[in-house]
């Protein structure tokens, strides 16, 4: 490893002798650099937790859940799960000053978990940008009066009329009773009666121009293509220079989507129906005898996961960047608690618009509220296109969603730029973040042809839950058992200071008991209760299930792979290479010399080398 030192003069230039890391004169890592300052880390923090699933996961799992009764159970998964959690990767990024890989340092048998970590994150970028290309795709149409979505019947097929209709099932059950301004659409391909609003007609026939199977592939939707294109041009150029280029963007990208939730709430709350929403949602309509149901807390746990971003590599990235004395605690406390408020808020805007439409077609809440894309493409669509100047409306909602999606992305790609940087730091970082970001594109195009949906359908279902909940579960493993709890508080104690037994008796009763028992029953109920995948009624085929479990396996199969290559490669009987692996590397330490004080200094971690090798 290249030696600094610790203090240069802030006039002092940097010098290597190929192109040197994007750092600043004043930075206290002048090899890696550091955050330029705290309110860019804590907004690139912000915008990382916030996203996409805080706006239409949270609200459709609030509806499911029973209202009120699932904001109880998510805080309280929050305090018990979440914020443990994100304390412990923050806490093992800032002490190393490393990347995903590299922090395994401290268990070198389950560096894999590293580079899994690192695959899951990459497959997920894939597909995540393409649901930011949607939100483009709809931005860009929002700039017509009227909205396209509303009154045009120019992408309608038969199935739509202008007459208003009331269809039945065969049990001669009502089904629903869609009218927008006297225009009503029915699909009943592949389903026997199915009645389509527009909003629905146009997300399907026009922006994804769907096919009827993931096995009707089709060509490639152009409008889609060039969206994913521009997503991922503005991802490569933010992160140009890496987080001194991206942490200035953060200003903005982070601070607006609050701005228009705000926006969107309070005319929200002005629409007739609203208030039955809200109350849906979170007052007297609550049904809190939800909380004795075992999959209210599956639920609850789940998104806790998802809105933190827990083992998708970004927060151990993030905070390896920041400065050694940093308050690490107080950062993830804070993040933490800002994401629940995020989601909780967005809460509120989403009932009040979705109490509005209730209202509106006069059927009850639960027939409105929608999961996944259909709350923001279709429901909110709807919605926006009722009130007065629609078209700003529109507007600013899909603008704050293609923002959240970027901040989301602008982490993940640097999750693979940082490993590149850690293991090659002589390479240039903008051919990079560049380099990652046309890869990204191409490996995304085949989930923007017309089958495109079902494809990122596919990746969701396998890529966001049990590989993610094993991973964690790793993480806890290599950490707090082999790595060992109190030597990890030993670490955290020379970035924090001295703390009490009372202070670090939660940590340890969540990190040792606590988190690992939430994971495992999310794990073990997610695949009990798992069912193939499927969108809108079409069942995905056998082969393309398989295929999903074998994109699930990816990440995970590094983990026996490097354990079993690090094992051949180490010297000694079987348990002497056990041992040896299951011990701190060498090169696990503070990353400058000034910060590793006596129990990391060079003479003890030799000592400490050999003595583990006896």
């Amino acid at each position: 490893m290249r030696k600094y030192s610790p203090n240069p003069p802030k006039d002092a230039p940097i010098i290597t002798d190929q192109d040197p890391p994007v750092v600043d004169a004043g930075d206290e890592n002048p090899e890696r650099g550091n955050w330029a300052n705290k309110t860019e880390y804590i907004l690139s923090l912000t915008g990382y937790a916030i996203g996409l699933g805080n706006i239409w996961r949270f609200p459709y799992l609030a509806y499911k859940n029973g209202g009120g009764a699932f904001v109880i159970a998510y805080l309280t998964m929050l305090v018990l799960f979440g914020i443990p959690f994100y304390f412990l990767e923050s806490a093992i990024g800032q002490f190393s000053s490393q990347g995903t890989i590299n922090v395994w340092r401290a268990v070198p048998l389950l560096q894999g978990v590293g580079v899994g970590i690192v695959f899951g994150s990459t497959l997920v970028l894939i597909y995540y940008n393409v649901i930011v290309s949607y939100g483009l795709f709809y931005l860009f149409a929002s700039f017509q009066s009227p909205l396209p979505w509303f009154k045009s019947l120019s992408w309608g097929d038969r199935n739509c009329s202008d007459k208003p209709l009331v269809y039945y099932n065969s049990s001669g059950a009502l089904v629903a009773n869609w009218t927008q301004d006297n225009l009503t659409c029915t699909s009943s391909d592949k389903i026997k009666v199915r009645v389509q609003s527009p909003s629905e007609q146009y997300w399907d026939a026009v922006a994804l121009q769907r096919s009827s199977s993931i096995e009707e592939t089709g060509p490639i939707v152009w409008h889609l293509a060039l969206c994913l294109l521009v997503s991922s041009i503005l991802v490569g150029a933010v992160l140009i220079k890496g987080i001194k280029s991206a942490g200035k963007v953060m200003y903005f990208t982070t601070l607006f989507p609050y701005a228009a939730l705000v926006i969107l709430l309070i005319r929200g709350v002005t629409l007739e129906g609203a208030r039955d929403g809200i109350e849906f949602y979170i007052g007297a309509k609550s049904n809190l005898t939800k909380l004795t149901e075992v999959e209210v807390w599956k639920d609850a746990a789940t998104q806790t996961s998802f809105s933190l971003s827990i083992a998708g590599g970004g927060l151990v990235t993030l905070a390896s960047y920041g400065k050694f004395h940093n308050n690490v605690f107080m950062d993830s406390v804070t993040i933490s608690i800002i994401s629940y408020a995020t989601s909780i808020l967005a809460g509120f805007a989403s009932f009040s618009i979705v109490g509005h439409m209730s209202y509106i077609y006069q059927v009850p809440i639960g027939e409105v509220v929608n999961d996944g894309f259909g709350l923001a493409f279709i429901v909110y669509a709807e919605a926006l296109g009722k009130l007065p100047i629609s078209t700003l409306w529109s507007i600013l909602f899909f603008f704050m969603i293609f923002i959240v999606g970027l901040d989301s992305q602008f982490t993940g790609l640097e999750v693979i730029a940082t490993i590149f940087m850690d293991a090659f730091p002589k390479s240039k970082r903008a051919y990079i973040s560049v380099g990652c970001s046309c890869i990204g594109f191409l490996l995304a195009l085949p989930l923007v042809t017309k089958a495109g949906i079902y494809w990122v359908t596919l990746m969701d279902a396998f890529l966001a839950t049990w590989v993610l909940i094993i991973l964690a579960l790793m993480e806890i493993i290599g950490f707090c058992y082999i790595y060992d709890v109190n030597r990890l508080i030993e670490d955290i104690e020379m970035m924090l200071g001295k703390k009490s037994f009372w202070f670090w008796l939660l940590w340890r009763a969540c990190w040792l008991f606590i988190s690992p028992c939430i994971l495992l029953a999310i794990l073990v109920w997610s695949l009990k209760s798992f069912k193939p995948p499927s969108y809108e009624g079409v069942k995905l085929p056998a082969w393309a299930v398989a295929l999903g479990w074998c994109a699930s396996a990816l990440p995970l199969i590094w983990i026996p792979i490097i354990a079993v290559y690090k094992m051949s490669r180490a010297e000694g009987n079987l348990w002497k290479r056990l041992k040896s692996l299951c011990s701190p590397a060498e090169e696990w330490h503070p990353f400058l010399d000034t910060h590793r004080g006596e129990r990391y200094s060079e003479e003890r971690c030799r000592k400490r080398g050999e003595k583990e090798n006896v």
